[in-house]
């Protein structure tokens, strides 16, 4: 069936209903401490999932084509983190101090997989390159990401859990590295699986959201956060991903890419995994905070998705052969 061009994506919309249900049922007492330790193993799971995904080849690939890669992992990690560093005078005054905080932590994250590779066929780009940067991506900001974070929040005036290294490294490297080390068996089940998986990674995710807004809920979330905050977080996420677009194409073209590079550059640097931050704020951050720190995460991973949804297919139009079909079905279910 058909989709309206803005209507939002079917995660968007579970996510959507999750937060609804967490606002007026949050899980409490004996209940909360039971989606506490699954939550804890779902998080461990889906980052044994990534790491069996994940080929090698694909990571040694990311080696070959430097130049590309370097600039995407340079807007990811640096250009994204700098923008919300330095707009934050700018920008802080638009949310509530807690909702700057996932603002941060949002220019931190890895960029996309399977979206980011999707809006790149589409548009007709360089669909290995991208392949192999936004796995790079991935595999990187498992241990750039907290490192970033915590860089961020120590100039804001906040802090990350003291546990944060050791618990990154229990319920997400190990995960990832024990996923790589048993593709060998595990690879070719995968592949026969991948719907089911998918369903399992994406019911991760939204273990994972109901957990937090619900913690977030009894907290107090909603009455912290003024209606005036939200639409200032859907002002600053505009803002950020219409910099990151501008900026990824001026360097692109600026150091002589070709125009498929340039697609490939555009859409890994300048886009923000929600499957990935998710999880990891639940590591990061305390229990009763990562309801307002994964809000800013939850709301730009729409905007991107529209946003380069649109921006794909003006690449697309350009003439040259036909456009790919690889990227037809519905990227916000597919790539979270």
């Amino acid at each position: 069936m058909p989709r309206f061009r803005f209507l939002p994506d079917s995660f968007t919309l579970l996510l959507i209903a999750v937060v609804t249900v967490a606002t007026v049922l949050p899980c409490r007492g004996v209940w909360a401490d039971a989606l506490h330790a699954l939550t804890t193993a779902s998080i461990a799971l889906l980052f044994f999932m990534h790491g069996a995904k994940l080929s090698r080849e694909a990571i040694i690939g990311a080696l070959t084509h430097w130049r590309l890669h370097l600039l995407v992992f340079a807007c990811t990690f640096a250009m994204f983190p700098l923008l919300g560093f330095a707009l934050r005078p700018l920008l802080s005054p638009l949310v509530t101090p807690e909702l700057y905080v996932g603002v941060l932590f949002m220019c931190t994250l890895p960029a996309t997989m399977q979206s980011s590779i999707a809006f790149t066929s589409m548009a007709r780009g360089n669909v290995p390159a991208a392949v192999c940067s936004a796995s790079a991506s991935s595999l990187f900001g498992i241990v750039v990401s907290p490192l970033l974070i915590g860089l961020l929040l120590s100039r804001h005036g906040a802090s990350a859990s003291l546990a944060a290294v050791e618990a990154v490294v229990l319920q997400l490297l190990l995960p990832f590295a024990a996923g790589q080390f048993a593709r060998r068996w595990s690879g070719g089940w995968i592949e026969r699986h991948r719907v089911t998986l998918g369903v399992i990674d994406r019911s991760s995710v939204l273990l994972v959201v109901y957990t937090a807004f619900s913690e977030a809920v009894v907290e107090g979330l909603w009455r912290q956060i003024p209606g005036n905050a939200l639409l200032g977080l859907v002002v600053v996420c505009v803002l950020l991903l219409v910099l990151a677009l501008l900026i990824t194409t001026l360097l692109a073209r600026r150091l002589g890419f070709s125009r498929e590079d340039e697609i490939a550059i555009v859409f890994c640097g300048s886009k923000k995994s929600l499957a990935s931050g998710i999880p990891m704020a639940r590591v990061l951050f305390a229990s009763h905070a990562v309801g307002a720190v994964v809000l800013p995460v939850m709301v730009f991973h729409q905007i991107q998705l529209m946003v380069c949804a649109a921006l794909a297919q003006r690449y697309a139009a350009r003439p040259a052969g036909p456009a790919l079909d690889a990227a037809a079905e519905d990227p916000g279910w597919n790539d979270v």
